[in-house]
């Protein structure tokens, strides 16, 4: 017999169904394809388009950009950072602590006179720390400068100096026009028949600079920071110094642990308008190069925060800490401070009023100086942060807050 199938029977109703059925289909598909085929050439267009027109590509993406925005608005979603979203554990951190009469001797003050061999005339019983900051497990909190020097040193910054602004008088007998920013003393460098110090710089992100100008740059650094850290760098400077550190336990600290736990690198440059000058990093410290002779020939002192609201009459109660101060000066390129300005911004923390230059302290008298001046001679450029330079020739070398 036959199999069984042979004897089934289909309805031709159903069968008909299929066969259009499988029809559709097939059309469907062919369609589908068809559509694909356009898609992919169309593409391919528009991409070629792009790559042979930049400015469209990037109108395009401007508003795919501000779509996607608007959108995620819409949908309630905030725009910001992880930053903003973050706390700044260092935030007003500040301990309060008044100037005062400096006939009470809050303690030694700073800047001071740091020539080779001068001695402050105040005695001190505490020593400064004269290790390189990280090796106390100190970090730098803030980085600012101020227009001049507040520091001293005959030969390379004093009153024989020269500038675009010009220089201020003698030591000690500084006067100062109504509505004026208090300025220091100017470093040997600036030749206004050189154009590197009178081309104009475009500024991108500092505020107020002046290409021939000398400003002195301070890395405040404490071992109470957030060493390591988002927050580590604050404005105002006293935050991140303060951070970990409360009243109560500052209190109980001697002077000479304050001395060993909080400190300032200051350095001196003459702003150039050469990028054979670039450093790419202040924002981490002082420039140590043994070539250049940076960061090498260094004054050691204990004193306190400087500032334009201090002088030879009212004296900073922060005191004491530790001073580290580079006798020399130096030439830098304005885009090395348009570099630490950007480096700057981009902290959690707002520096914004650290863009520019502040007002420097008259320079202390020796009667408010302490007695404790030491040296330090750095032979090798390894032991502290080495910015390395381009390896130009230099000139025939080889190659309204507080402030410290």
């Amino acid at each position: 017999p036959l199999p069984k199938r042979c004897h089934e029977t289909r309805d031709p109703l159903q069968q008909l169904r299929t066969m259009n059925s499988n029809k559709d289909t097939n059309t469907q598909l062919k369609a589908a394809i068809v559509v694909l085929g356009v898609s992919t050439v169309g593409l391919l267009s528009t991409t070629v388009k792009l790559a042979l027109n930049p400015d469209s590509n990037a109108r395009g993406h401007a508003v795919v950009s501000s779509a996607t925005n608007e959108e995620r608005e819409l949908a309630g979603y905030a725009l910001e950072t992880i930053f903003s979203k973050a706390t700044n554990v260092c935030a007003d951190k500040k301990i309060p602590l008044d100037n005062v009469d400096c006939v009470h001797q809050p303690g030694p003050q700073a800047g001071a006179n740091v020539t080779k061999g001068f001695k402050g005339l105040l005695e001190v019983d505490v020593t400064p720390n004269t290790k390189n900051y990280w090796q106390s497990s100190m970090c730098p909190v803030n980085v600012h400068w101020h227009l001049g020097t507040e520091h001293y040193s005959v030969g390379e910054y004093d009153e024989n100096g020269s500038g675009p602004n010009g220089n201020v008088e003698v030591p000690y007998r500084r006067k100062l026009a109504e509505g004026e920013v208090q300025d220091g003393f100017r470093c040997h460098h600036y030749d206004e028949n050189d154009e590197k110090f009178t081309r104009p710089y475009e500024w991108k992100h500092c505020k107020g600079m002046v290409v021939g100008e000398t400003y002195e740059v301070h890395w405040p650094h404490s071992a109470a920071g957030a060493c390591g850290t988002a927050n580590q760098y604050q404005t105002p400077f006293y935050d991140g110094v303060f951070c970990n550190l409360d009243l109560e336990t500052l209190q109980t600290l001697a002077p000479q642990d304050i001395a060993s736990a909080v400190g300032v690198q200051g350095q001196i440059f003459t702003i150039v308008n050469d990028d054979s000058y670039y450093y790419p990093d202040l924002i981490r410290g002082w420039v140590v190069d043994a070539e250049m002779g940076m960061g090498q020939d260094i004054a050691i002192y204990t004193g306190s925060t400087t500032g334009e609201s201090r002088s030879n009459e009212i004296c900073s109660s922060y005191s004491p800490i530790t001073w580290q101060v580079d006798r020399k000066c130096h030439m830098i390129s304005a885009s090395s401070f348009d570099k630490l300005c950007y480096d700057m911004k981009m902290q959690r923390d707002d520096m914004s009023d650290d863009l520019y230059a502040h007002g420097s302290r008259e320079l202390v008298t020796p009667e408010y100086v302490a007695n404790n001046q030491q040296s330090r001679r750095l032979s090798d450029a390894h032991e502290e942060h080495d910015h390395h330079h381009d390896g130009h020739d230099h000139d025939g070398h080889h190659h309204h807050h507080q402030w410290f």
